[in-house]
């Protein structure tokens, strides 16, 4: 297939957070981003969030409307120039798949959802582009709607990601109910930031850092009041903290508050991320901390420039779990360069796009993972290694792909394993398994050569291969083999068709 995706001139990246949506636009020059456009509107998203891990419509309905808006800038980018994600909210969401799919039609691009170790890794990558570079460790925090990320890194390498489970909306919510500001009401909520960071306090103190520097909006809400009020001139100190929390106390209540430089839009939240910005300092014994313009969405925007740059993050991921489960890089390389073969003959019938192509070499480089557990079965052990593990750059519906297509890459082959995939996504996915599992097939014998196709001719439900002459002769394991596939291909109304 033909790398499609050239150096665009613009890019766009867009948040989907537990609080907030943001949308940065940017023009690329000499392989440099500049800022055109920014957007940001208060959906809280995770204040829709019910107990038993449900969106409610209305919050379903702001976040369409607001995505509605940004898509009218955006609509008309070209694909692939859109970095979307969704973060702590859409990951605990158990009904998000439907409205991922509506979101992503509303915006006009497609919208993926990142676990907490990849947003900490996309917002130290934001923070680090947006700061003058300095020697040592640096300390990064971002809080988050209804995620804490915490990061130690050096220039722009993240070395030590953690992702806890508390943000400035969920805190306000469980401890500042009907806008209670009381002093009990903050004692709970700093004992509970600690327990969540009792794990990481040890290692991230023993570790590290130089500098310390806080990315988003409650740490750039807290750095404008603690300036507004005189308490510090371009940082964050823990006694300017306590100071802004004694304001909060002595007004009793939300609707008493008066704080300068507190936005009325953060209001609502404010007290829960400032509870947790208190506890970080206590536990990690920060003595100051600045603060940065760049987060998520810039870092989203490194991300897909590193990309058009041929400097993927996805493919570090895939070289380090190669190493780290011995897998063979030769076989992987050959299987991927023969999957690549066939995907490139059935791309135009199958309207087969690059993203296809790349999730099906992935799938190639890692068909094998699942042999570090056990011979026996390995390709479930690799599909649930997939499913679970962090893998820096890879979204959770990227995963899910590459998790699928190792699972059925060989023995039975079951409709039902596509289920976690969106309808419309299903055909295709079974399309690349198919292609996966031939490229397999042929290189049975683990050798570079593999019996001669001259022709491949790809149709809605079949797939015709044509060998030169005799060459299924002089390869009985691969005859043998086909023979075989194409009857487990039936299960899934496919026929596989070859000739020599």
């Amino acid at each position: 297939m033909k790398n499609q995706q050239q150096p665009q001139q613009h890019l766009a990246a867009i948040d989907l957070g537990s609080n907030s949506f943001h949308m940065v636009v940017a023009r690329i020059e000499d392989g440099h981003i500049h800022i055109l456009d920014k957007l940001k509107e208060m959906v809280r998203l995770g204040d829709g969030l019910d107990n038993n891990g449900r969106l409610s419509q209305e919050a379903r309905t702001r976040a369409l409307s607001c995505l509605d808006r940004f898509g009218e800038r955006v609509r008309n980018l070209p694909q692939g120039s859109v970095a979307a994600v969704g973060t702590n909210t859409l990951r605990q969401a158990k009904d998000s798949r439907l409205f991922l799919q509506h979101a992503s039609e509303v915006l006009g691009h497609p919208i993926a959802v990142i676990g907490g170790k990849e947003e900490a890794r996309l917002v130290y990558l934001g923070v680090s582009h947006s700061l003058v570079a300095e020697d040592g460790k640096r300390f990064v925090m971002d809080i988050g709607g209804g995620s804490t990320e915490l990061i130690i890194g050096e220039n722009f390498e993240p070395l030590h990601l953690r992702s806890l489970d508390m943000g400035c909306v969920s805190m306000s919510r469980e401890f500042f109910q009907h806008g209670k500001l009381d002093k009990k009401s903050w004692e709970k909520a700093g004992i509970a930031a600690h327990l969540e960071l009792r794990p990481v306090r040890g290692y991230f103190k023993e570790v590290g850092w130089s500098s310390a520097t806080g990315a988003s909006g409650t740490i750039k809400a807290v750095a404008n009041i603690v300036n507004a009020l005189g308490l510090e001139a371009y940082t964050i100190t823990l006694d300017s903290l306590y100071q802004v929390r004694d304001r909060m106390i002595k007004a009793g209540e939300l609707k008493n508050l008066d704080l300068p430089g507190l936005k009325s839009d953060r209001q609502p939240v404010f007290a829960g991320g400032l509870a947790i910005l208190i506890a970080t300092f206590e536990a990690l014994k920060i003595k100051r901390m600045q603060v940065s313009e760049g987060a998520l969405r810039e870092g989203l925007l490194y991300e897909r420039l590193g990309r058009i740059q041929s400097e993927d993050t996805r493919l570090k991921t895939v070289t380090s779990v190669q190493q780290r489960f011995q897998i063979s890089q030769n076989h992987a390389r050959r299987v991927s360069k023969t999957a690549h073969r066939l995907l490139t003959a059935c791309e135009k019938n199958w309207k087969l796009r690059l993203e296809d192509a790349e999730l099906l070499h992935w799938a190639s480089s890692l068909h094998e993972i699942g042999l570090a557990v056990s011979l026996n079965g390995y390709h479930k052990h690799g599909a649930y290694l997939l499913d679970n593990a962090d893998l820096p750059g890879f979204s959770f519906e990227e995963q899910d792909w590459m998790s699928v297509l190792v699972r059925c890459h060989r023995r039975k082959i079951s409709k039902k394993l596509f289920k976690e995939l969106p309808d419309k996504n299903r055909q295709t996915a079974l399309r690349l398994a198919i292609l996966l599992r031939l490229a397999t097939l042929l290189h049975r014998s683990r050798k570079d050569e593999t019996a001669i196709i001259e022709n491949i001719v790809a149709n809605e439900n079949s797939l015709t291969l044509h060998f030169a002459k005799d060459e299924l002769i002089k390869h009985p394991l691969q005859l043998a083999s086909l023979e075989q596939e194409a009857n487990y291909l039936k299960i899934v109304d496919f026929e596989l068709k070859f000739y020599s």
